[in-house]
């Protein structure tokens, strides 16, 4: 299988490194880029796809907002969900759970990313911040009893994004999120 270009881009979370890592062990070849690159800078790599890490605030997502608009498949983690769910019109607020811990999620729909996970997973999330209310032409893919916008995916756009984190060994069937969204971006390529 041809080897897919991925770039993270870095959002200063503290496991961006895991996310590089994750996908360049999945035979990918991955890049950290900064999020303060312009669209021109991402669009000269070539990429196949990007994926957005977390990060401490959306002070700190950088040019975040016009780079998640760019026309490859976008994987949005923690804080590139919300800053997804931001750019494309939805809302964020700060959540009622803030901190890294487990959270048992309930998949309500398996989709693209999320074949082969549900119906229920266990994962590692921070829920600091939140998405509060779906972007339009967004739909629920799962959701928590602390959390009711766990994951979403555009409706005709591949563009996914998950609260929680598929790149730590916490997070079950992490990996197999990560396999689903690079198969996604094999079949755009």
């Amino acid at each position: 299988m041809d080897k897919l270009k991925l770039l993270v881009i870095n959002n200063y979370g503290q496991t961006c490194h895991l996310i590089h890592r994750s996908l360049r062990d999945l035979g990918m070849d991955a890049k950290l880029v900064s999020n303060t690159s312009t669209v021109e800078d991402i669009l000269k790599q070539s990429p196949d796809g990007l994926v957005f890490s977390g990060g401490p605030t959306m002070e700190r997502a950088g040019n975040g907002e016009n780079l998640i608009k760019i026309d490859l498949p976008i994987l949005g983690i923690c804080l590139g969900h919300q800053l997804m769910a931001k750019a494309y019109g939805g809302e964020i607020r700060t959540g009622q759970y803030g901190g890294f811990a487990r959270v048992d999620i309930d998949i309500v729909e398996e989709d693209d990313i999320l074949r082969g996970i549900g119906p229920k997973t266990v994962v590692w999330a921070s829920h600091q911040d939140e998405v509060a209310k779906l972007p339009p032409d967004f739909v629920l893919l799962a959701k928590s009893n602390i959390c009711d916008i766990e994951a979403m995916r555009h409706k005709t756009k591949p563009l996914f994004g998950v609260q929680w984190h598929p790149e730590v060994s916490h997070t079950e069937k992490g990996t197999l999120l990560l396999q689903n969204f690079i198969e996604v971006c094999r079949q755009r390529k």
